[in-house]
């Protein structure tokens, strides 16, 4: 399969990316704490400082959203999303599911995504038009339809607080299984058919805006929580299942709890 070169360039970064994370992965780091009490560390911002460098310097045009500086030309038509470590609380614990992710919005709507595991050697990616693929392979999700057969994921049952622990109740009393953690290989998971379901609540553009090719290219369904598309607008509260039919029950369940998203 010929990759369009904005995904080809994307696999150049992750490659770099993936050298530069492994190079501090279960390392003495300093940890930071941010504004919301969320770790960060040099890793995250070297390895952002890199991706950006790098798309200023191929696509000069093109704006830049990313977790850990401010955005830059978001009025562009073509948007970078870049997440330098998704799952920041795995890699300074020596968890090994930690990835970089990258989106290339065209006119507001994610048209490339990637997700990068480091420390595994697996990669997800997402172009419209063309298959997802796992390693350079095309990947399925799997073909469950019924709520009570899936297998899901969340990646921390303790943000459902308050009136939102009923999201999670309607998501741990309806599935077949339920696991936790995961952050962005939850999704890679998904593409690939090892689970079928995923809900979270509270990402950030970031987070959320790299799947959802991904997903979709390897037919899935990936919404918000009212089953809207997701854009850099989105709440941040995330569905994403294998099937329309899976995808449309979960979100039946959430219809009586779901909570306004800006539109």
């Amino acid at each position: 399969m010929t990759l369009p070169p904005e995904l080809e360039f994307a696999s150049q970064v992750a490659d770099a990316a993936r050298q530069m994370a492994m190079g501090y992965y279960r390392r003495p780091l300093a940890v930071d704490a941010k504004e919301d009490r969320s770790p960060v560390t040099v890793a995250d911002r070297e390895i952002e400082a890199f991706m950006r460098a790098r798309i200023a310097e191929t696509f000069p045009a093109h704006g830049i959203f990313g977790e850990e500086q401010d955005p830059e030309r978001l009025e562009a038509r073509e948007v970078w999303v870049v997440d330098p470590i998704d799952g920041t609380k795995s890699f300074v614990t020596g968890h090994p599911l930690f990835g970089n992710l990258m989106a290339l919005l065209k006119d507001g709507t994610p048209w490339l995504g990637q997700i990068e595991m480091p420390a595994l050697g697996e990669r997800w990616q997402g172009c419209a038009g063309l298959p997802s693929l796992f390693n350079g392979v095309p990947c399925r999700t799997s073909d469950c339809r019924d709520l009570a057969q899936a297998l899901a994921y969340t990646t921390d049952p303790m943000l459902f607080t308050g009136p939102l622990r009923a999201a999670y109740d309607a998501l741990y009393d309806n599935v077949r299984l339920l696991r936790f953690g995961g952050d962005c290989y939850s999704y890679g998971l998904l593409a690939s058919g090892h689970c079928d379901l995923v809900l979270e609540i509270g990402l950030q553009p970031y987070d959320y805006l790299p799947l959802v090719q991904i997903i979709r290219g390897a037919g899935g369904v990936i919404t918000d929580w009212s089953g809207r598309a997701l854009g850099l607008g989105s709440g941040g509260d995330v569905l994403a299942a294998a099937t329309p039919e899976l995808h449309a029950a979960m979100l039946h369940r959430l219809s009586a709890i779901r909570t306004p998203v800006p539109a």
